[in-house]
């Protein structure tokens, strides 16, 4: 994965795979530290495989038998001095934090955030998204269901909702 923006994305699509109907994003901003903190409300994951999860040569899925979308997001975090954790619970859903020193020299860049926090809002209108970013003593919350509720019936797929969530998402990210 070439940036922090590609691991949200992939995390968010195991989400939704995973049966979740509630997706909460964190990015906290702490001098040079990046906390990223993905929480959902889906299947979770097995107490066995929570030992593998990083590993890429472990998979649930049946059409390869590598995944290397956490075993990437723990490399690129632990190459800057930072780790990932993965906690989980069977019917509840799993919480997935990474932490990344951000003035490390190997510390990938955060590639377009505002756009695909935008496009997992408005690519998956059934999940109930949260978008938090605390940067700077700024907190900025953003909720797919307040967003439903202030556009009454505008669907947020559609095109021009999509532009609206990213502007907004641009003035802090």
């Amino acid at each position: 994965m070439k940036d922090l923006a590609m691991h949200i994305m992939d995390i968010v699509d195991n989400s939704v795979n995973a049966g979740a109907t509630h997706v909460e994003v964190q990015l906290n901003y702490r001098g040079n530290i990046l906390e990223m903190t993905i929480r959902d409300n889906g299947c979770g994951i097995d107490p066995a495989m929570i030992e593998r999860v990083t590993d890429p040569y472990t998979t649930s899925r049946t059409s390869r038998n590598v995944g290397l979308g956490l075993s990437f997001l723990k490399m690129n975090a632990e190459r800057t001095g930072g780790k990932v954790t993965v906690l989980s619970e069977p019917q509840k859903g799993t919480t997935i934090a990474a932490t990344f020193i951000t003035s490390h020299i190997d510390c990938i860049p955060e590639g377009d955030l505002a756009k695909t926090l935008a496009l997992i809002i408005s690519g998956n209108p059934l999940i109930d998204f949260k978008i938090r970013i605390i940067k700077e003593n700024q907190f900025f919350e953003i909720s797919s269901g307040e967003i439903k509720e202030i556009l009454d019936g505008i669907p947020v797929s559609h095109p021009k909702v999509n532009v609206l969530i990213r502007n907004m998402l641009n003035e802090i990210v």
